[in-house]
C-alpha cells in the first residue's frame, strides 16, 4: 500500500470506526470483545484491498455481516444463556434516563436471541435494509427473512415484555423502523 492509500485508510478508520463498532456490537449481541474482533478482521480485509474498494464503508459492513453469519453457521444452534429477571422499571417516559434505560433493556433483550435472529433484526431494522438485500447478504430467500424476522420479533416480545412497558408503544409496535429508534 502506498503512502497516499495508507493515509486514506487511516482517515477512514478514524472517522468511521465508532459507527462500525456499534454495528459490530449489535451483531455480536453486545459482546465488546467479539465486536472488536469482528471489526478488526473486517478492517484487515479492507486494508488488503483498499486500492480496489470503491465504497469502503459498504465493503466493511458487508464483511462484518458475512463474518457474523460464518460465526453462527459454524456454531450451529446457539446455546441459550439464562439471565436474571430485570428490575422493576419505574422511570417516567419523558425522562432522559428513560432513553438510556430503554437502550440497555433492548441490548439485553437482543442478547437473549440467537445470533441468527439477532443478525436478521440488526440488518433489517438497525441497518434498515430491505428484505431482498438481507436475503442476498445471508444467502437465503426473502421468505426466510420474513419468517425469521417475524419469529424473532415475537420471541423478543415474549422474552422481554419489559420493552413494551418501557417503550410505551414506540419500540416494538409496528412500522418497519421500530428498532432503529433504540440503539443498544
Amino acid at each position: 500500500m502506498d503512502s497516499a492509500s495508507e493515509a486514506s485508510f487511516r482517515e477512514f478508520v478514524e472517522s468511521r470506526s465508532s459507527v462500525l463498532l456499534r454495528v459490530a456490537l449489535l451483531l455480536s449481541g453486545g459482546d465488546r470483545g467479539a465486536a472488536e474482533d469482528l471489526l478488526q478482521n473486517a478492517l484487515i480485509k479492507a486494508a488488503g484491498r483498499w486500492q480496489r474498494i470503491e465504497e469502503p464503508e459498504a465493503y466493511v459492513r458487508q464483511v462484518l455481516y458475512r463474518q457474523q453469519i460464518s460465526r453462527w453457521r459454524l456454531r450451529g444452534r446457539a446455546r441459550e444463556h439464562s439471565v436474571a429477571e430485570p428490575p422493576e422499571l419505574t422511570t417516567p417516559a419523558g425522562d432522559a434516563a428513560h432513553a438510556v434505560e430503554l437502550r440497555l433493556v433492548m441490548g439485553k433483550a437482543l442478547r437473549r436471541l440467537t445470533a441468527r435472529q439477532r443478525t436478521m433484526l440488526v440488518l433489517r431494522y438497525y441497518e434498515d435494509l430491505p428484505e431482498a438485500d438481507v436475503a442476498e447478504l445471508l444467502g437465503c430467500s426473502v421468505g426466510t427473512v420474513r419468517s425469521t424476522t417475524r419469529r424473532s420479533l415475537a420471541k423478543l416480545r415474549t422474552m422481554a415484555p419489559e420493552l413494551s412497558a418501557l417503550a410505551s408503544g414506540d419500540a416494538l409496535k409496528g412500522g418497519p423502523n421500530h428498532l432503529t429508534e433504540v440503539r443498544p
